[in-house]
């Protein structure tokens, strides 16, 4: 608690030490509350895991591509987070932080493949479906565990997706969180 206080306070004094002092600090404090993120994701995908496992699922992709599947939802995870996270500089309340983001990914992840089959749902809905970026992060998931042969255009997809995602809200989140104080 005490460095989050220590960089939550920081003031640079305008030379070009300081300001080189509070962009490291600021970068380490982004980076910090991503590596958390990444551990909580990563403690979720081994409980989700060892319990299909324990249930009888045998992955085909065996350990790598279980390991590949995890790498990509972790990602993809966290270029999300540095959404979220530009979005809470900006509403200052965690409260309609949380709202927000579940009124943004509760429709995602039901308009999504993730718990049914396109094939089941309307045309229209199939539609989003297609596009929806979960729904191609869980595929490439799912192909590289089973190793399906058809995670190329699923995973490449999903790759990019978490790669824009992050190129465009990491320097929003940096910048933003820059001005505070």
């Amino acid at each position: 608690m005490v460095v989050l206080g220590l960089i939550m306070g920081y003031r640079p004094d305008g030379g070009a030490l300081g300001v080189l002092a509070a962009v490291a600090l600021g970068v380490a404090f982004v980076l910090g509350g991503l590596l958390s993120d990444a551990a909580r994701y990563l403690f979720a995908s081994a409980i989700v895991v060892v319990l299909g496992l324990i249930m009888g699922y045998r992955p085909d992709g065996g350990a790598l591509g279980v390991l590949a599947a995890v790498a990509l939802g972790v990602a993809f995870g966290l270029s999300l987070s540095l959404l979220w996270a530009a979005v809470a500089l900006v509403i200052h309340d965690p409260a309609v932080v949380i709202s927000i983001a579940n009124a943004v990914l509760m429709p995602l992840s039901f308009a999504s493949n993730i718990f049914v089959q396109p094939s089941t749902m309307p045309g229209w809905l199939q539609a989003f479906v297609d596009v929806n970026p979960l729904s191609h992060v869980a595929t490439a998931a799912r192909d590289l565990m089973n190793d399906t042969g058809g995670a190329g255009g699923a995973v490449a997809w999903s790759l990019t997706a978490t790669a824009v995602i992050t190129l465009v809200c990491a320097p929003i989140t940096l910048r933003l969180y820059s001005k505070q104080g």
